[in-house]
């Protein structure tokens, strides 16, 4: 799976949030100062080239929805900062964060007690 930039990330992750929408309500998603409705059109047609989106057309105009589910992107991005960034070692970044966010012993026993709960 490719990874995506900084902004067709902002898009995708409205795009989920929404499930279909079009280049206008897209806009309407996103922080001010809005970007340009031709900016964010281009950057549709560019994650519908990564196999990211995909469209129906709706009169004049296109309707865009999700190809790629938020859980199935998540985890490819998890495990390519876990290689890139901790030599493939959860352990190593979870020692990471936990040094650098100051994590409670009741935080850590809920972190603990969810990945118990997943592995059922």
């Amino acid at each position: 799976m490719k990874q995506l930039t900084k902004a067709e990330e902002e898009v995708m992750q409205i795009l989920w949030q929404l499930e279909r929408a079009n280049v206008a309500a897209i806009i309407e998603q996103l922080p001010e100062p809005k970007p340009a409705y031709n900016t964010v059109s281009t950057i549709v047609r560019i994650l519908e080239t990564k196999g990211f989106v995909d469209h129906q057309r709706e009169g004049k105009g296109h309707l865009y929805f999700p190809l790629v589910k938020k859980s199935e992107y998540s985890n490819q991005s998890i495990n390519k900062l876990v290689d890139g960034y901790f030599q493939g070692s959860f352990k190593s970044m979870v020692s990471f964060f936990v040094k650098k966010n100051d994590i409670s012993l009741k935080e850590m026993e809920a972190i603990m007690k969810e990945i118990d709960n997943n592995k059922k």
